[in-house]
């Protein structure tokens, strides 16, 4: 259930055999290689050199690892590059061609880059693809990070005009579709289509909600090609990927996912959480600044997990400081321990540390891994060997699922309809999803993710904090469901072209519950109103719509003017704001308690979750707790007593 990322090309072949010996003792199974060697496996068109890796998987499996071999196409080699230039993206910000020098340098609208990549992927397949100490294939490495599922290439743009005819037929449909009356932006044919980027001012919605659906099957195409590739070659070996954060990707990533035997993730919980709290003013950082947000990590987990096919891996998981993030703190002693614990609590099979040694040179010299650059034990590889021992008592913890009452609903379409169409400077699609998560989380409630295509019938409730397009088929689904159904703001809002829902917002959702949405004002987040709910006040605040009142509604919070704010039919709810914690924390666990849903309420830092007959408790805090559980209970891991980044286990 451990494993790490080496890098034998990065070290003399004297020091191999050791560090295999050593990672096996550490507890370490799985060993993933070669995402990065493709200049070292290729030095020059058809140049191969193989000796290399094939000693380093023999050395790794003589010390009882398995290998999970990758393929080498998020870096591209020079001589590749010099062959092709066509293969580097063009910035959609500036313009301008991105450069060699660095990582991820390619198009995905480049066919003499498709064409390379699936080339070497076949060549690494054919070698390795049956290879007796290989378990298994991670495709590329992280795709679409550092913002390239988009360019402004000239491949770009002629793929994307194939792209529109092929999705509307004719030109007229489309200049109907986006509404191109508008400013005169009529086209005559589909071979006029701009790329929606670097114009005078703001381009067409509709057009930009196109392009990223375009650029997303580009990802999709390229990857389900790989995976292709690899079965043809490897059969009985599983195939995964390992994700960034679901909102960095700018790809459907259920579309992306669904071709492999599971998702794996990259789990950097520090960078992380200061990127996505970026405000500096923002409650209780700098509580959680060695730690990262109680919840963040854990809302990547069950994203991760909502997207797999059964159990998910971290293929990589943060063991010290690091250094792409804009700050870059080290983790309170007990933390690395800690996630990879909070990982398997939300039903990771695996967790790989990256990596085996933290590198002299090159980009990520400052980025830790379990052992220093003098080869002595970092400070996480004693939590590892803490790990090794307390996952011994849990033999069956991989094959045990993680079972959710509640379910969110999401989807990539939704954070690229917010993005495109902002209305207002603070709202934030991602970030509004996660303060409902959140709330939930804080009551001790296990949540999945699912899409609209899901099946709801396992779930007491349903929440979709926004969900701006909605399909007919989920609102039938919907009003088949005996769970209590929750919609946000900006819900079923737009058409799938991103024009207005013509019978008014929340358009198709109006079937569940009878309310149209007359008009949407934002304000600054300094600017709040009252909302008061069950005799408390809250706060509405940045997005608020104005709500009609109906004969079959029942007004469940009002605005300060004493206007709906949130209404109910039965048991859907519409909420027509954006709010504070503190009201969604009382909203969430008034329907809970409604419902028939345990809450557990337990010190701000503690967070509870379920696998299985196992709860896991884990402490964010720097300080101790008593939990205060029964005489009976059967503790795993702990006692009764948690202490500061520690964690809980019990039967």
């Amino acid at each position: 259930m451990l494993g790490v990322c080496y890098y034998p090309e990065h070290w003399p072949e004297s020091m191999w055999a050791q560090d295999a010996q050593e990672m096996a003792a550490l507890g370490l199974k799985y060993v993933r290689i070669g995402e990065f060697a493709w200049s070292r496996i290729e030095s020059a068109p058809g140049v191969f050199h193989f000796e290399w890796l094939d000693r380093a998987i023999a050395t790794l499996a003589d010390a009882g690892l398995s290998v999970i071999m990758c393929t080498p196409t998020a870096t591209p080699p020079k001589w590749l590059i010099d062959l092709y230039p066509d293969i580097l993206p063009v910035d959609v910000k500036t313009g301008t061609t991105r450069g060699f020098g660095s990582r991820r340098h390619y198009d995905f609208s480049s066919e003499n880059f498709f064409r390379e990549a699936m080339r070497i992927t076949e060549v690494l397949g054919q070698r390795y693809g049956e290879h007796p100490a290989i378990c298994g294939w991670q495709t590329d490495n992280e795709l679409a990070c550092h913002d390239t599922t988009h360019s402004y290439s000239a491949n770009a743009k002629a793929a994307f005009q194939q792209w529109c005819q092929q999705h509307y037929g004719n030109i007229d449909n489309l200049n109907q579709a986006w509404g191109n009356v508008f400013w005169s932006m009529e086209y005559q044919n589909f071979q006029q289509i701009e790329l929606p980027y670097l114009a005078v001012t703001e381009t067409n919605p509709s057009h930009n909600l196109a392009y990223r659906r375009f650029s997303s099957d580009q990802v999709i195409r390229f990857h389900d090609e790989m995976i292709a590739i690899l079965r043809r070659y490897a059969p009985n070996r599983f195939i995964t990927h390992n994700f960034i954060p679901m909102s960095d990707t700018q790809t459907d990533n259920a579309a992306l996912a669904k071709q492999l035997d599971f998702v794996s993730y990259d789990n950097y919980p520090l960078g992380r959480t200061d990127l996505f709290f970026a405000n500096a003013a923002t409650p209780n950082f700098k509580r959680y600044m060695r730690t990262g947000h109680p919840d963040y990590a854990s809302y990547a987990f069950d994203q991760s997990r909502g997207i797999s096919h059964g159990p998910f891996w971290i293929m990589e998981q943060q063991p010290g400081p690091v250094n792409w993030a804009r700050h870059n703190p080290r983790p309170e002693p007990g933390m690395v321990r800690l996630w990879s614990w909070q990982a398997f609590a939300h039903g990771a099979a695996t967790v790989c540390f990256f990596r085996w040694r933290q590198v002299p040179f090159a980009q990520e010299q400052m980025h830790a891994g379990l052992k220093r650059t003098d080869n002595s034990p970092a400070t996480a590889y004693a939590e590892i060997q803490q790990l090794k021992q307390e996952l011994a008592k849990l033999p069956a913890l991989p094959e045990t699922p993680v079972v959710a009452e509640v379910a969110i609903v999401t989807e990539t379409v939704a954070q690229w309809v917010t993005e495109i169409e902002r209305q207002g400077d603070s709202y934030n699609q991602q970030q509004v999803e996660f303060a409902y998560y959140s709330a939930l989380r804080k009551l001790g409630i296990t949540v999945d993710f699912i899409g609209q295509d899901a099946d709801l019938s396992a779930y007491k409730l349903i929440i979709a904090p926004c969900l701006p397009i909605v399909s007919k088929a989920f609102v039938d689904r919907c009003a088949r469901s005996n769970a209590a159904l929750v919609f946000g703001p900006r819900s079923g809002a737009k058409t799938p072209d991103l024009t207005l829902a013509p019978n008014l917002g929340p358009g198709l959702l109006q079937q569940l519950i009878p309310v149209k949405v007359l008009s949407v004002e934002t304000t600054r987040p300094d600017c709040h109103d009252a909302l008061h709910f069950a005799d408390k006040t809250y706060e509405s605040a940045r997005w608020r719509e104005e709500l009609s009142e109906h004969a079959d509604l029942m007004v469940v919070a009002r605005y300060h003017d004493n206007t709906p704010a949130i209404v109910q039919a039965q048991h859907n709810y519409y909420i027509g704001t954006l709010t504070c914690d503190t009201f969604l924390y009382d909203f969430f666990a008034a329907l809970a308690k409604q419902y028939g849903i345990t809450t557990v309420q337990l010190a701000e830092d503690l967070r509870l979750v379920r696998r299985g007959d196992l709860t896991f408790i884990f402490n964010y805090g720097a300080t101790a707790a008593t939990l205060n559980l029964p005489a009976t209970t059967q503790f795993v891991v702990g006692s009764n007593q948690i202490n500061p980044f520690d964690v809980v286990i019990y039967r």
